[in-house]
């Protein structure tokens, strides 16, 4: 049982904080809970599909199919967490000036909405993706039985989504201004964050050897495995033993990003006094 709320819960711990920040974000955005509501059922449905063929997906490519799959999985995140904020440095500055008219926008533009949702639908998809796999392994062993599985993951459910839920209590105290700038920030962080996780992956299943080197070990400080070392790997992708590519990557997608950001609210504000 202690094994099942344990994994349930930082597994829902984890996607409950992109999904509380995604919430945040979308504050004032009309049919906002139906994109991510369905981006979180996609994301659940699929999930599903994963843990059906479990075994299977466990033993692909010489047992490193979920490595893989987690890779993949993360570098679709990333793209749609980059677009959606270079999306927002185009309408940044009429988000911040009257949000409600600015829900209508992204509302009408669905462009931000859609890529949201793809997030929310991934976050699940990845982790209840890895709770499948885990729970798997614990069946498979014979550890636990299956009243004992599913009382340990209820109650792993309900702390993680009390998580969920104070994470987007927490933003929405935030001004306006400050919580688009606050958001974007969260956001590009967590988009490298993920892109560093996916070249671990990768270093995992033997397809990334470049780089591979453990730049420094921060585990005496603050161990990856605590409870604020788990936050701090979902919201920013920290690692106590990052290899150089992982920082690599890291640094790159957030370069990328500010500069894409820079180039599209520059291009907009061109056009927007050219047609004043």
């Amino acid at each position: 049982m202690l094994g099942a709320l344990i994994i349930v819960f930082r597994e829902v711990f984890e996607a409950g904080l992109i999904i509380g920040i995604v919430l945040a974000v979308t504050g004032s955005v009309r049919h906002r809970n139906r994109w991510i509501g369905g981006g979180v059922l996609a994301g659940a449905c699929a999930a599903c599909l994963v843990a059906a063929f479990a075994g299977a997906l466990s033993r692909l490519f010489a047992g490193m199919g979920q490595e893989l799959f987690n890779a993949a999985i993360l570098g679709v995140a990333v793209l749609m967490l980059t677009w959606h904020n270079v999306w927002m440095a185009r309408h940044g500055r009429e988000m911040a000036g009257e949000m409600r008219a600015a829900g209508q926008a992204v509302a009408d533009g669905s462009k931000s909405l859609l890529a949201l949702a793809v997030v929310v639908g991934v976050a699940v998809l990845r982790e209840g993706s890895e709770v499948a796999l885990f729970l798997y392994g614990i069946v498979a062993s014979g550890g636990e039985t299956a009243f004992s599985l599913a009382a340990g993951g209820a109650i792993g459910l309900v702390l993680g989504a009390a998580v969920c839920l104070l994470t987007y209590f927490g933003l929405m105290r935030i001004p306006p201004r400050a919580l688009f700038a606050t958001t974007t920030v969260l956001i590009t962080l967590l988009a490298a964050g993920m892109a560093a996780q996916a070249v671990a992956f990768l270093e995992r299943a033997n397809w990334l050897n470049s780089l591979d080197t453990v730049a420094w070990d921060s585990g005496w400080l603050l161990p990856e495995k605590s409870i604020a070392g788990r936050a701090m790997h979902t919201l920013i992708g920290y690692t106590d033993q990052p290899t150089e590519m992982q920082l690599l990557v890291y640094v790159g997608v957030v370069l990328a990003t500010v500069l894409l950001m820079r180039l599209t609210g520059s291009e907009h504000s061109s056009r927007a006094v050219a047609v004043g």
